[in-house]
């Protein structure tokens, strides 16, 4: 019996993946429980077993092509088993058209334009509620193509960690009203720390929000329909900029691990990001995530909730800027940090409680 081998589901909020490689070709035996495919989904890599044994009668999604979670990309079968090879081909396309569909709200009218003129709806910016693309929508951007447009110099394709990207931070834009608040922070004491210890300030920074979410649970949080569901576990993901796009590994319990836990941890996961080294587990349990733009020059920054999370903290450099202090001008090293949070979750007074205790942690650093 023919056996399908599918686009896995790596987490929850995931909706399609990335073939990256074959590791057999049609007509080759295969075993059971041997890696047969590499795809890309949710910005890592992972090996995807075949299902059984037999041969790899035919592979339907060729490498570098995206498809929903679920979606048919090949068919191992016994190798003198009857297979129709168009019957299979038929079902993919039906079942990726079907996930798009899904993935994409668009009224009829927009749907039958934009196969006519070749346009894939996901690039198309909705004016509807909730993004949905009306007729409209797409007309405009016919329109915008007919136009003088400059030359191209060059073209990147939006495929695996850029596309998994983009769609999450449209959907979180989209769903999520968001609101930034700013708060100015002294970092004396954590110049001092991480003077003796070696720690980075982001891995300080780290252990202050795990302090914060654990004493202050609405943040760590997420909305799911009509309800807010508050996580036990404190597990910060922490952005890092990588060839393929940015990556938000995660680390988990970060409320319970001392400081050079934390950062040997920081360490690891950025070196296997640079690497595309990551696992699932690296990668999936978030609750909350930090993202540093400090080493950049960059101030401070509004940035875009990771979904399905409830807030994310932006951290901006360090300057050194006259304070007053008991009356006299001091020199002190400070920073911005910056908090973005559902306003469905969360209201203005308690996120700047939250943020204001993130605040007290930093300029109250010890070596623990």
């Amino acid at each position: 019996m023919a056996t399908k081998v599918v686009m896995p589901r790596l987490s929850l909020t995931m909706k399609e993946g990335t073939v990256g490689k074959w590791y057999k070709k049609e007509g080759e035996s295969v075993e059971k429980g041997e890696p047969i495919v590499e795809v890309v989904s949710e910005k890592a890599t992972y090996d995807l077993e075949a299902p059984s044994s037999g041969i790899l009668r035919k592979v339907l999604v060729q490498e570098g092509v995206d498809v929903p979670v679920n979606a048919v990309i090949g068919v191992i079968t016994a190798p003198d088993e009857p297979f129709s090879e168009a019957e299979a081909i038929t079902k993919t396309q039906e079942t990726v058209e079907a996930e798009t569909e899904k993935r994409v709200p668009a009224s009829p009218a927009a749907k039958r334009l934009a196969k006519e003129y070749g346009i894939d709806l996901s690039t198309v910016v909705g004016s509807g509620p909730e993004g949905r693309i009306a007729e409209d929508d797409v007309q405009r951007l016919i329109k915008q193509r007919a136009g003088a447009a400059p030359k191209v110099k060059q073209t990147i394709l939006l495929s695996g960690f850029k596309k998994t990207t983009a769609e999450r931070l449209s959907i979180s834009f989209r769903t999520a009203p968001h609101s930034t608040i700013i708060m100015e922070t002294d970092v004396t004491k954590a110049a001092e720390t991480h003077q003796k210890t070696q720690v980075s300030y982001t891995t300080i920074i780290v252990k202050a929000a795990a302090k914060a979410l654990s004493e202050l649970p609405l943040m760590n949080s997420t909305l799911e329909g009509d309800r807010i569901k508050m996580f036990e576990d404190v597990n910060v993901g922490v952005a890092v900029a990588t060839e393929n796009g940015l990556v938000v590994p995660v680390i988990h319990d970060a409320d319970k691990k001392p400081l050079k836990e934390i950062d040997a941890a920081i360490k690891e996961l950025t070196e296997k990001a640079r690497q595309s080294k990551l696992t699932r587990e690296d990668l999936t349990g978030g609750t909350f995530t930090i993202t540093n733009l400090g080493m950049y020059d960059v101030d401070f920054f509004t940035p875009i909730i990771n979904p399905p999370e409830a807030a994310i903290l932006g951290i901006g450099k360090i300057i050194e800027k006259p304070v007053a202090v008991n009356a006299k001008i001091e020199i002190k090293p400070v920073l911005m940090l910056s908090l973005s949070y559902d306003h469905r979750i969360v209201d203005g007074a308690p996120a700047a409680q939250f943020l204001q205790r993130i605040k007290q942690q930093i300029e109250n650093t010890t070596e623990q």
